[in-house]
């Protein structure tokens, strides 16, 4: 189907949808009017678009028709100028309408849980751990974002083994999707007596934060043991058994928590990281079950593919999904990601208009 097929198709709904609207019954019914109103604002856009770009073929249109009648060489020139800047607009309108074509990832808008772990590097693995977290922390609050820790494992060196933590906020997932995979660093360690440059990884997982209604969850299918908290080098926090370790039986998926002093509360924060990582386990087993799907370089969220590297000596950071290399290594580790994030989401439209033009 062709682009313009396409676009005729969601002008016709958007029609029906303002036929319907106007309809006396439907504004008798609340919710049904919400949902209307709702899908005609989303087609709102790619609309008024639409409109813009057909009233740009045809002032060009009518700029060729009166070019070829024109004989006065200064209104030719006139309408040569007209021709060409509605020929710009007409290419600049189409690139949005193609971008506004592109499926919206129903994720995008919901907060997010991210887990970050210690991977190849010992100690110093866990110390970038912990630097990867302080880097989105100053990323989401520079984003008027919130973040709530879930789940946290510090090493005894600082860092972290592990820790689990939601971002609140606007459009978060489709702003950090993008983070999931391994990181590398590279640097002198600040245990290295001897000044070489160690190479220690982290994984990190971005996960859409899951609603109730979206993974059921039956209390049978649970199985939820009770232990006591301890903190780095084992000493105990507290002298309760607070600490939940949460199993989902049927997948075998398994959510520790013990940060909080609360049983309750530890309950609560490890179901919600267990729906998050149920969700995943679900939209992973529905891609893999297309046919045809899509195998994009950016985005992916493999997370066993190396998609950074944090080169310390030469302030130096490489995104090797794109190619895409900055020398402002402090500047991102303070939670400056713009630049990054944006170049990613740039690619992954990119390769989604290919994806387009190839069904045209």
């Amino acid at each position: 189907m062709s682009m313009m097929d396409r676009l005729n198709q969601i002008e016709s709904t958007y029609l029906d949808l303002e036929r319907q609207l106007s309809e006396p019954e439907v504004h008798q019914d609340r919710q049904r009017y919400a949902e209307l109103a709702r899908s005609h604002s989303e087609l709102a856009e790619v609309i008024s678009v639409l409109r813009e770009y057909r009233t740009a073929l045809a002032e060009a249109e009518e700029a060729r028709d009166l070019l070829q009648e024109e004989n006065e060489a200064e209104m030719a020139d006139f309408l040569r100028d007209s021709l060409q800047q509605a020929e710009g607009r007409i290419e600049d309108l189409e690139e949005r309408l193609r971008l506004l074509l592109i499926p919206a990832d129903s994720r995008d808008e919901k907060n997010v849980i991210m887990e970050i772990r210690a991977g190849a590097g010992g100690d110093e693995a866990s110390i970038f751990a912990g630097d990867l977290f302080r880097m989105y922390s100053r990323h989401a609050d520079r984003q008027g974002w919130r973040v709530e820790v879930l789940s946290s494992s510090p090493s005894d060196l600082g860092g972290f083994k592990e820790i689990i933590f939601a971002v609140h906020g606007k459009s978060a997932y489709s702003k950090l999707k993008f983070e999931s995979g391994v990181h590398r660093v590279q640097r002198i360690p600040v245990t290295e007596s001897g000044g070489r440059i160690h190479t220690s990884t982290a994984t990190v997982a971005v996960l859409p934060e899951a609603a109730e209604v979206e993974v059921k969850i039956e209390p049978s299918d649970l199985r939820v043991d009770v232990f006591r908290s301890t903190g780095p080098g084992g000493q105990s926090v507290n002298t309760t058994d607070s600490a939940v370790r949460m199993t989902h039986i049927p997948s075998g998926v398994t959510v520790s928590c013990q940060d909080e002093k609360s049983q309750l509360q530890n309950r609560e924060k490890a179901l919600r990281i267990l729906r998050a990582r149920l969700l995943r386990v679900e939209q992973e087993r529905r891609q893999k079950a297309q046919a045809e799907e899509r195998r994009s370089q950016v985005g992916t969220g493999d997370r066993s593919e190396r998609i950074r590297t944090y080169n310390y000596p030469q302030g130096r950071i490489s995104d090797h999904r794109i190619g895409l290399t900055t020398y402002r290594l402090e500047e991102v580790l303070d939670g400056d990601l713009e630049e990054i994030i944006e170049a990613l989401a740039a690619a992954d439209r990119a390769e989604k208009l290919k994806e387009l033009a190839r069904g045209e």
